[in-house]
């Protein structure tokens, strides 16, 4: 028998190779991945610092994993903080797979900054933006996010008189009870260090001290520190009598207050009318 014809033989190979090649087409190329439903929202905030939380959902044609962020957290259109947040998020073809991270930045550095802010008022825009680091078999790609909102500025608290009552036991003494108010405007706790006072009555100082020692004051609220001081003959001197028997003494009641990046004098004043003690 004689053997086929070597240009018979080649043909019959390219046609076996040409089949092979149609039953395993090679993979076709994934497209890139598509980011949605991207948003900020404020973890926690304080007088100088600020937690922002950055959500999205990442949709991709075909199986990957959602390695790191690369992020920066802009405050009043200042980065404040860099940093790289990693993920390890598996995304399933085709189906939108939701991620988040958070990330921590002092936003306020300065008493000075503080009280500029303050005075400012309104909100002020605070944004993560960054890239995202997505990995597709040996491949690796990256896609830019950016999500934003506004927050209130931080507020300096307030330090005002609640209340001041003169209670006059005698025609030589009368005990003034005055309740030193710490007003805080912001929407989170105000953390203290100390509330220093002196109160004066007709110019001549009858005590000092402090109050709210490291104490903490609720969001929105308002702390009540309670001063007590006599006018007697021994604190404010012999001419007590001719004081008291006017009804009502001038005061005075100066300060500061303090706290984390907090420095707040205050000097308040005005006449106290006297009450008959029981």
């Amino acid at each position: 028998m004689r053997s086929a014809p070597r240009a018979i033989v080649h043909l019959l190979t390219l046609a076996a190779w040409l089949a092979g090649c149609a039953s395993t087409p090679p993979p076709a190329p994934v497209g890139p991945a598509s980011l949605g439903a991207e948003e900020a929202t404020v973890a926690s905030q304080g007088l100088s610092e600020m937690k922002l939380r950055y959500s999205g959902q990442l949709t991709s044609p075909g199986p990957a994993v959602l390695e790191k962020a690369d992020y920066e957290l802009v405050s009043d259109g200042q980065v404040v903080q860099k940093g790289s947040a990693p993920l390890g998020v598996t995304l399933a073809p085709a189906a939108p797979t939701p991620f988040s991270f958070q990330a921590e930045a002092a936003y306020v550095r300065t008493p000075e900054d503080l009280r500029v802010l303050s005075q400012r008022g309104g909100t002020l825009l605070v944004a993560l933006r960054g890239m995202l680091t997505v990995r597709v078999g040996d491949e690796v790609r990256t896609l830019p996010f950016a999500a934003s909102r506004a927050v209130r500025v931080p507020r300096l608290p307030v330090v005002k008189v609640e209340s001041l009552d003169g209670a006059r036991y005698s025609e030589e003494q009368v005990d003034l009870l005055l309740r030193l108010g710490v007003e805080n405007p912001n929407p989170f706790p105000l953390r203290l260090e100390e509330l220093s006072w002196a109160v004066s009555v007709g110019g001549r100082k009858l005590g000092e001290g402090t109050q709210g020692k490291y104490d903490t004051v609720d969001a929105s609220a308002t702390g009540v520190y309670p001063v007590e001081v006599a006018v007697t003959k021994e604190t404010w001197g012999q001419d007590v009598r001719a004081l008291i028997a006017k009804g009502t003494l001038p005061y005075e009641v100066a300060g500061e207050l303090t706290g984390p990046l907090v420095r707040v004098p205050y000097s308040l004043s005005g006449d106290v009318k006297l009450n008959v003690s029981r």
